[in-house]
């Protein structure tokens, strides 16, 4: 299985050209220059996001972009370099469906096999705000669990958390 970003070509240390080589046994390949030897380590995106506990039900958006353009997904985005995993999960809540939020709990991270996200999922609750569509959303709904739209969602991270939520929810 191939875990490299085509765009990757290059040396950003010297421009020599990269190549994927095995360096170490039960490791994934990497990217090495073949000029300076260079190692070029690709990390994870961490994704941030939450499950907002509101009136009677969870917070959904749906998105306006691609991909899965049209799917519901828990508010949630890209942590930037340098910010705290918790504050870039109130401040994509914020960005996506207008609310701002105090984080009661962590959920759960996922990550899949052969992705590059690690999603970290919170609960959390309104203190303040009003619902509605972000730039990235088109529509921004409260569901109850049993009104969630389960084969409308983005992505296996979505599907994942909310069947915890949902399983939590019933203890």
């Amino acid at each position: 299985m191939h875990h490299h970003d085509p765009e990757f070509r290059f040396c950003p240390v010297c421009g020599g050209r990269l190549a994927t080589r095995q360096l170490k046994e039960n490791e994934p390949q990497r990217l090495v220059c073949n000029d300076c030897e260079f190692v070029f380590y690709q990390d994870p995106k961490v994704v941030a996001c939450a499950i907002v506990e509101m009136d009677w039900g969870v917070v959904l958006v749906r998105r306006s972009i691609e991909p899965q353009k049209g799917k519901w997904v828990m508010p949630g985005g890209y942590v930037d370099r340098g910010e705290q995993v918790p504050a870039a999960a109130v401040r994509e809540t914020m960005e996506e469906c207008g609310l701002s939020v105090s984080l009661t709990k962590l959920l759960g991270v996922y990550s899949y096999p052969g992705k590059i996200q690690v999603v970290i999922v919170y609960l959390a609750r309104p203190v303040g705000g009003k619902l509605f569509s972000g730039e990235e959303t088109s529509e921004a709904k409260v569901f109850a669990t049993d009104q969630i739209p389960w084969k409308d969602l983005a992505f296996q991270s979505t599907f994942d958390a909310l069947k915890d939520y949902c399983a939590m929810k019933e203890r």
